[in-house]
């Protein structure tokens, strides 16, 4: 089983000519500790805060190539638009997108995933075309291989087809498929060496899957040129006993579970984490799990633009949540943490 066979569901590419200033590997996977001058803290501990004020960066008018835009779609509430991420013990700095070009020009960044992926890829390109919505841009999404440029911030030739160590960041991700059984599986067999299955228990092939993933990483990426992450598991919000409301789904909530802890366990992070520390080359995780977990208000259920009968609790509004993932990538990224 190679590693396109076990990860590579989805390529995308976002390339956008970021700075001149390197971009540096860090040894700690989950080093989340953010120094704002007067304390340290876990950027990925907190609650989710109500501001008014804190609406989003981008709409239907700012971003045309938008997609999962709910308020387009029909949804009426429009709360979910206006809660901001709060660490524990500290503030992180608000998403600046002319600062983001401007400090990582000369750089190119690669999402490799599933569709939360294109989510997280999908809301950055939205995020820094607001920022400088005057200035022309090229967008072409593909099935295998998407991009968005900036050609004012000196855009390198696209790649035909991606080449190890050719990018200064590389964010992957797998998950969401994994779990499926039944009707809804992906794939018909497993294979495991020279051995193969139909069936196995899924967890066991996930990690089996992305440990294959971390030998790759391992095998072929110079983190003096390459600065690794990996997209943290995203939840779905099927099953209200998730979080205390049997008989419940993503569809008709408003509001995220309060506090910042989520009462279910997610096995799939659990994984992630697992495998992560035990690479030989560094890996940042963006561990956006369970800040996640706390936003069933933010999928688009039923406003996808595919009909009342698709109740879609696997992905997210935009803007909206991966618009806090991408806040959180900023943060990182700018080197203070």
């Amino acid at each position: 089983m190679n590693f396109h066979q076990v990860i590579l569901l989805l390529l995308l590419i976002f390339l956008v000519d970021l700075s001149d200033r390197n971009v540096k590997a860090n040894a700690n996977y989950n080093a989340t500790g953010y120094e704002d001058g007067t304390s340290k803290c876990n950027i990925y501990e907190g609650t989710w805060i109500y501001d008014k004020s804190s609406g989003p960066l981008y709409g239907t008018s700012s971003c045309p190539f938008l997609g999962l835009d709910c308020q387009k779609f029909g949804r009426p509430d429009k709360k979910y638009l206006h809660y901001r991420w709060k660490p524990t013990g500290c503030d992180i700095p608000s998403f600046n997108g002319q600062d983001f070009l401007t400090r990582f020009k000369g750089k190119k960044i690669l999402f490799v995933g599933d569709s939360l992926s294109k989510n997280m890829w999908v809301s950055l390109s939205c995020m820094l075309h607001a920022a400088v919505h005057n200035v022309s841009y090229n967008f072409m999404p593909d099935k295998s291989l998407s991009t968005f440029t900036i050609p004012e911030y000196g855009i390198s030739k696209f790649p035909e087809e991606w080449v190890p160590g050719g990018f200064d960041v590389v964010i992957f991700n797998t998950f969401h498929w994994w779990g499926h059984t039944g009707r809804a599986k992906t794939w018909s067999y497993f294979q495991v060496g020279d051995k193969v299955v139909k069936e196995m228990d899924r967890m066991e092939a996930f990690k089996i899957a992305l440990t294959t993933w971390a030998k790759w990483v391992d095998q072929n990426i110079d983190p003096s040129k390459t600065r690794v992450f990996y997209q943290g598991v995203s939840p779905v919000h099927l099953n209200g006993s998730d979080w205390g409301e049997p008989g419940k789904s993503c569809l008709g909530e408003t509001e995220p579970v309060e506090g910042s802890n989520y009462p279910h366990t997610n096995e799939g992070e659990d994984i992630v984490k697992s495998v992560i520390r035990g690479m030989a080359k560094p890996v940042s995780l963006l561990d956006v799990t369970t800040m996640t977990e706390l936003r069933k208000d933010s999928h688009p259920s039923i406003y996808t633009g595919g009909g009342s009968k698709l109740n879609d609790c696997s992905h997210w509004c935009l803007p909206g949540l991966p618009d806090a993932w991408n806040q959180l990538l900023y943060t990182d990224l700018l080197g203070n943490v």
